[in-house]
């Protein structure tokens, strides 16, 4: 019990590996390098900033794999996923949060933990001793990620991760857009109107496709290469793969009727969400973009009710950083050349903010249990969590791994249940089910 626990980085995979740990008796430091030595997409020193989209994203966990995350996470008793919680703003069937209520929320419980303590150090070089949980997050400083090269022998890869944009609300114009989630999805009236919503006809739709794709776009530096995740791509990176792309994305005109126009079918639709708990800022959902900042106000002011539209934040593009995590961690997401360090969250190779701390909450149990001398059992593979660090350190082709949400197809099937469309609710309903129960028993087995 006289051994600590060094968590480097205090992101949402840090501050919950850090919770974990602690909750079970271990003494935490949390290495932070923020505020003394920032990021150009951190704006506070605050544990847990939330530094792209303030969404959580689905909450269902009986048809979603997220949501069955959130279950899975909320059992587990995960301060990310309470602070979540106790933040919430209406988002249809979508866990949405007040970004810096948050973010404070988290810091505060961990600083009042008797059994943690910060130091804003930055950390540049592989421990060879002690109990390590590197989670540094997409944005890795170079004198760490020269040392994890240096110690692995393999050049960490890397991928654009862009940021949407963020609007005033009291400059969207409400005699065209209106409120109402996607087939008026909620349990509540601010549930099913929490979305705002911008309508498009043909011709508006055709000048923005043109608008965006002769924008000014933000260069890539030498040696750097555009390796986009899918379930993150810059708007204009879509609208290259083809005029009609966004209609079928972000834009899509599905389940929504304009209350201004209610006989008239829009073309395409943009989307915003809600961004803080007051309602004075909104989120173009979806909207990642590299356009330069002039670029970007004159293409988004093209949207109706949008043309005197205030931001709050443009959008922004970054290099995000991760290992080839299938070659170099085990199971238990240890370093395999250096089993005192584990990795977690967005660095491992998962992607989104539920998932990073996921492998958060696991690394800090592995932890715990590593340094209280007794073993855990494997998480079963049939679970959420289990089924995400099954793909990151094994489940994945090691030559083409790219960064992953948790969904079903990573899931083992469940037998006797059809495929295809048609039985998909069964099916899901068939992995939540067997997922819960898995889960339960291993919480119950691991103590």
């Amino acid at each position: 019990m006289t051994e600590t626990l060094h968590i480097v980085g205090g992101g949402m995979a840090g501050a919950e590996a850090a919770w974990q740990a602690a909750q079970a008796g271990i003494d935490v430091v949390i290495h932070e390098m923020r505020p003394n030595t920032g990021t150009f997409a951190h704006k506070s020193g605050d544990l847990a900033e939330m530094v792209c989209s303030n969404s959580f994203r689905s909450d269902d966990d009986e048809q979603n794999a997220v949501g069955l995350l959130h279950w899975e996470m909320r059992a587990a008793g995960s301060l990310i996923m309470e602070m979540a919680d106790a933040h919430r703003l209406p988002a249809g069937g979508a866990l949405a949060v007040d970004r810096e209520a948050f973010s404070q929320g988290v810091t505060a419980r961990l600083m009042d933990h008797p059994k943690i303590r910060r130091e804003d150090t930055e950390i540049t070089s592989l421990p060879e001793e002690g109990h390590w949980i590197f989670a540094t997050g997409p944005l890795t400083s170079d004198a760490l990620g020269q040392a994890i090269r240096a110690e692995t022998g393999a050049e960490a890869l890397a991928f654009f991760d862009a940021i949407a944009p963020i609007v005033h609300f009291d400059s969207i114009d409400l005699t065209k857009a209106w409120f109402q989630s996607r087939y008026d999805k909620g349990e509540t009236e601010a549930e099913r109107t929490a979305y705002l919503n911008c309508p498009m006809d043909r011709a508006q739709y055709e000048a923005f496709i043109d608008a965006l794709l002769a924008a000014e776009k933000t260069a890539f530096h030498e040696g750097e290469t555009a390796g986009y995740f899918d379930g993150c791509l810059p708007i204009e990176v879509m609208a290259e793969r083809g005029r009609e792309t966004l209609r079928h994305g972000p834009m899509k005109p599905v389940g929504l009727t304009n209350p201004h126009a209610p006989e008239v079918k829009s073309h395409a639709i943009v989307q915003l969400r809600r961004d803080n708990a007051l309602g004075t800022l909104y989120n173009i959902v979806g909207f990642q973009t590299k356009m330069k900042y002039g670029a970007q106000t004159d293409v988004f002011r093209m949207i109706p009710g949008l043309e005197n539209a205030r931001f709050a934040r443009l959008g922004g593009i970054h290099r995000n950083t991760f290992l080839n995590s299938p070659t170099l961690l085990d199971a238990e997401l240890r370093l395999k050349s250096r089993p005192n360090i584990r990795f977690a969250g967005q660095i491992t190779g998962v992607e989104g903010y539920v998932e990073s701390s996921a492998m958060g909450l696991l690394a800090g149990r592995l932890s715990a249990a590593a340094i209280l001398g007794c073993a855990l059992p494997a998480v079963p593979a049939t679970t959420a969590t289990g089924a995400l660090v099954t793909h990151i350190t094994g489940g994945a082709e090691a030559k083409t791994f790219q960064p992953m949400n948790v969904n079903f197809g990573l899931f083992p099937p469940v037998e006797g249940l059809k495929g295809g469309r048609r039985g998909r609710r069964d099916r899901y309903k068939g992995y939540t089910d067997r997922a819960k129960a898995d889960w339960t028993g291993w919480l119950g087995a691991a103590g």
